[in-house]
């Protein structure tokens, strides 16, 4: 099944409230979540709110990692989605499990964009594609280009279903 990435969804429970409520915490177990799944740091954003919780939100160059808490009740819902097929979101979520200490958690994994069709994605320049980060750092200066292998895969995949 042709797929421009994948997104996971995961609920986390029974976490240290004390855990919860640390912005600082949360945005370092985002980097390192986003880091175990092969994806590119770019940036966060994080809130503490009063009298309790976190929002925080990992920028990555393959999507984003992000996790909105509730310390009262040991809850946090997050997500990860990533494209390509250079990254696995499953490992960034096990990870993010772990460092909140979740007693149990469940995920959920959903395949992006399957039901492009030929006619959607056969005109797509697949050298002009947005998906894959390119390997090595990326300069702050440098604008950000990605190959477009999950994209070149999927037309191809698509289009090949097409004609069979």
């Amino acid at each position: 099944m042709a797929s421009v990435g994948k997104h996971c969804i995961l609920e986390l429970y029974g976490c240290p409230s004390e855990t919860l409520n640390d912005k600082d915490q949360i945005v370092t177990a985002l980097r390192q979540s986003a880091e175990r799944a092969g994806a590119t740091w770019m940036g966060e954003v994080a809130h503490k709110f009063e009298p309790q919780g976190v929002t925080a939100l990992g920028l990555l160059a393959e999507s984003h990692i992000s996790i909105h808490t509730w310390p009262e009740i040991g809850y946090a819902a997050a997500d990860v989605f990533t494209c390509g097929s250079s990254c696995d979101p499953v490992l960034a979520c096990e990870l993010l499990a772990e460092l909140m200490g979740a007693q149990r958690h469940t995920m959920t994994t959903l395949p992006r964009a399957t039901q492009l069709t030929p006619r959607e994605v056969l005109h797509v320049n697949s050298d002009e594609a947005h998906m894959v980060s390119t390997e090595g750092a990326v300069s702050p200066e440098a604008p950000l280009r990605r190959p477009p292998l999950a994209i070149k895969h999927s037309v191809h995949e698509i289009a090949r279903a097409a004609h069979v």
